[in-house]
C-alpha cells in the first residue's frame, strides 16, 4: 500500500512529537539494528530514527531507503539527520493509527 500525501501529512503531524528511538551509528545497518526497528514497527507502528555524526556509510535519505526496504516499511519524512518511517500492523486489533482514507481524484 503506498502512502497517499493526506496520509503522509497526517503521520508528520504524529512524528512531530516523538523523539528518535532508532540511532544509527559507526556500526551502520547490522542485524540487530534492523531487529530494533522491526519491533519498534510492530509496537508502535511510526518510529523515528537518527543517523548519527559517526555513521560514515550513511546519509538520512539512503539510511531511511535501506532500513524501510529491510524492515518492509515505508519512509513517511526524511528532515537532516532523521527519518520518520510506518507500517500498518497486520493484526488489525493492534492497530494504533487509523490513516485518513485514499479518495479517487474527480475527472
Amino acid at each position: 500500500m503506498e502512502l497517499t500525501s493526506k496520509q503522509r501529512a497526517q503521520l508528520r503531524g504524529l512524528a512531530n512529537s516523538l523523539e528518535p528511538i532508532v540511532h544509527i551509528g559507526k556500526d551502520g545497518l547490522g542485524d540487530n539494528l534492523i531487529k530494533q526497528a522491526n519491533d519498534a514497527l510492530e509496537a508502535r507502528e511510526l518510529i523515528k530514527c537518527r543517523v548519527l555524526d559517526n555513521n560514515l556509510e550513511y546519509d538520512a535519505r539512503s539510511a531511511a531507503e535501506a532500513l524501510a526496504a529491510a524492515t518492509r516499511s515505508q519512509v513517511v519524512q526524511v528532515i537532516g539527520t532523521k527519518f520518520v518511517l510506518y507500517r500498518q500492523n497486520t493484526n488489525i486489533a493492534k492497530r494504533k493509527i487509523e490513516l485518513v482514507k485514499a479518495t479517487k481524484k474527480k475527472k
